[in-house]
């Protein structure tokens, strides 16, 4: 069974995808060495990460995993400047592979996913100032 949206986005064009846009990454001066460290087994990775984006973008529940946590394995070597290199390589790969419709629907949900992990990774909240409390 195919899924797809609105006839842009599908299972076979969502793994076309990810593969090219994974190759790149590896080949990043900045973020290969955190992915290729990282990354033992890139044939399952691949496929995690495609059931990722059909999950996302097909709501096809294929993905069973936990973003945050995945990412929160490797926080010492994130920068939130490498969500901006992922994203503008995502942006560059979705541009040349998909329809424009497609591509804008990938970039607009990779920019909503990165800034919610930025959030979770890199803001925190303050404790609020305790107020004195007298000794009874």
């Amino acid at each position: 069974m195919t899924l797809t949206l609105d006839a842009n986005i599908d299972e076979a064009g969502l793994e076309r995808l990810v593969t090219a846009f994974y190759a790149r990454v590896r080949k990043d001066a900045e973020l290969g060495p955190i992915f290729n460290d990282a990354v033992h087994d890139w044939p399952e990775h691949l496929a995690t990460l495609s059931a990722f984006w059909s999950s996302v973008m097909l709501t096809s529940g294929r993905y069973k995993g936990n973003p945050m946590m995945a990412h929160l394995k490797h926080r010492s070597r994130i920068t939130p400047e490498l969500f901006d290199r992922w994203l503008a390589l995502w942006a560059r790969t979705t541009t040349e592979m998909m329809p424009p419709p497609a591509a804008a629907a990938l970039q607009a949900k990779a920019q909503r996913i990165a800034e919610s992990l930025k959030l979770a990774l890199f803001f925190r909240f303050r404790e609020p100032p305790q107020p004195d409390t007298p000794e009874i």
